[in-house]
């Protein structure tokens, strides 16, 4: 089983990509709408800053800056992804099924990066 290292700091930039099941899929900007709507939603009950969003056919790219003394960008993401699922379901999308009820709208794992430079004030450096 594959171990990912995740870097928790508070108040941090965090670079993530969040990409559906079906690659083929244009859902994000086909309900581009719900998508907003869900990120608002999120903003609203869980702050964080939108340093630079690309949303793509398939899949989106988001940097968010959290509130210092916060590192839960997960709780974040998953609200984000189950907002825009409950939508999208709502508007009449079929979206397939897990085995175990679960919506098979988007990639289980997604990819999150910190950037360095905006928390250490220098490119490329590492934290130590």
């Amino acid at each position: 089983m594959v171990r990912y290292r995740r870097n928790f700091v508070a108040g941090g930039m965090y670079f993530f990509t969040l990409t559906l099941d079906d690659r083929k899929s244009s859902a994000l900007v086909d309900h581009v709408d719900a998508l907003r709507a869900a990120v608002r939603a999120t903003r609203r009950s869980l702050p964080f800053t939108i340093d630079a969003i690309v949303v793509l056919p398939d899949h989106l790219h988001i940097v968010m800056t959290l509130p210092s003394q916060n590192v839960d960008f997960s709780s974040r993401l998953g609200l984000i992804k189950r907002r825009f699922t409950t939508a999208a379901a709502k508007s009449g999308v079929t979206i397939a099924r897990h085995r175990n009820g679960e919506y098979a709208l988007w990639q289980r794992r997604r990819i999150g990066r910190e950037t360095w430079d905006k928390i250490r004030g220098s490119f490329g450096e590492r934290a130590g």
